[in-house]
């Protein structure tokens, strides 16, 4: 998870209705993430060829309130992942950005790095843990990046939310980090700039089982 500083003007076309921006010390972010999911399972049960695969995201911070509830939740710009099959219901179920390209992944103490191949060559997402794993301190950059538990896509019939339940996650900081991308291309111009920047934080987070429950269209107004 490497997360940097973002202007909030940068952010605020694509906030989706019913949400506002969340920040940190009255600061807002993005955050490149990479995952490796395993042994997925869609309603209980395990697709042939689609339980293990990589996703590289590229998300920002929002918040609602909902009976006196605030729900923090995350906003999705782009999803990678390897599987066409896993970005087609992604788009239908949840409204969300999917792409589908060749990945690759390495995992392990030395390194952890998410690739992917566009354009005839492999962009990349690596850190370096530092080893020194612990729950993120309370009131922490870390704790705000690993503790939003939410979903929100503006699609074109509304708003959708949905919730994403899983434990704490134990973190390990980063003792370096590398991001080789045309960010212009994934992610628009206006990001291209900010990920060129020195990152405010960066970890690796173990991971743990996670549920992501229905969503729902948000009511208008």
């Amino acid at each position: 998870m490497v997360s940097y500083e973002v202007a909030p003007d940068v952010l605020l076309p694509f906030v989706p209705a019913g949400t506002e921006l969340d920040r940190f010390d009255g600061r807002c972010f993005v955050s490149l993430v990479g995952f490796l999911f395993l042994d997925v399972r869609v309603l209980g049960l395990a697709i042939p060829l689609h339980t293990r695969f990589e996703e590289v995201n590229l998300r920002f911070y929002v918040c609602r309130e909902v009976g006196g509830e605030r729900r923090r939740g995350v906003v999705f710009l782009r999803e990678l992942v390897p599987l066409p099959g896993v970005a087609a219901l992604a788009r239908w179920v949840y409204g969300e950005r999917y792409s589908a390209l060749p990945m690759r992944h390495t995992t392990g103490d030395a390194l952890v790095a998410y690739e992917w191949r566009r354009r005839g060559r492999w962009e990349h997402l690596r850190v370096v843990p530092a080893g020194d794993w612990a729950a993120p301190a309370a009131g922490s950059e870390e704790e705000f990046i690993t503790e939003h538990h939410w979903g929100y896509a503006a699609t074109r019939r509304g708003t959708v939310e949905y919730q994403v339940a899983h434990p704490r996650w134990r973190v390990s900081r980063a003792r370096s980090v590398q991001v080789e991308c045309d960010a212009a291309a994934l992610y628009g111009p206006r990001f291209a700039g900010v990920l060129a920047d020195r990152p405010s934080s960066a970890f690796v987070a173990d991971g743990s089982p996670v549920e992501v429950l229905p969503g729902r269209r948000l009511a208008p107004g």
